[in-house]
């Protein structure tokens, strides 16, 4: 069952009407972990500003945002965030294989050493492993103090959105 409490638009409080225009306005739609944080206006605002640095002006790259959501998604077993990230990830350019290793939780073949990098950190942060201070340094050789800090943030945003919607029950669209 979807637990997602709509809030009609003529309900809608100021500041709530004020996240939703903006929201509509910037995307034509309000994406369905929006329809959760509306109800906090506040967070539903903060939430928008790191998705769309993340989405548009993070250094890292579509794939590599793949990469990540892919791994937390599966981390989280968040059914409705990993199905519409296997349609993105493919559209990134990301294979099958590689797609399937990821949510297999193994290392997949990636020719680029930034990506890598992405996933080596990413994997190894949502399995709960101490990086030796070999390993970060590495990691941080390879994407920088701005890579290392986005893909934080991005398994942040990442795992509320895999929560919201596993917590609330939202079915998976079907494929397209």
């Amino acid at each position: 069952m979807n637990r997602i409490l709509e809030i009609p638009q003529e309900k809608l409080s100021p500041e709530q009407t004020e996240i939703f225009d903006q929201l509509t306005a910037g995307r034509g739609r309000i994406l369905g972990p929006y329809r959760i944080w509306i109800h906090s206006p506040s967070v539903a605002r903060g939430m928008e500003q790191i998705g769309t640095f993340l989405n548009k002006r993070s250094s890292l790259s579509k794939r590599e945002v793949e990469i990540v959501i892919l791994v937390i998604a599966q981390h989280w077993q968040g059914d409705y965030v990993r199905q519409a990230h296997i349609r993105e990830g493919k559209a990134a350019g990301l294979t099958q294989e590689a797609i399937d290793m990821i949510l297999a939780g193994d290392e997949p073949q990636l020719a680029d050493a930034h990506e890598r990098a992405v996933h080596r950190f990413a994997a190894a942060l949502v399995a709960g492993t101490k990086l030796s201070d070999a390993d970060f340094a590495e990691i941080e050789s390879a994407l920088g103090r701005n890579g290392v800090a986005e893909v934080l943030v991005l398994l942040g945003y990442y795992t509320s959105v895999a929560l919201a919607m596993k917590v609330h029950e939202v079915p998976i669209p079907p494929q397209r």
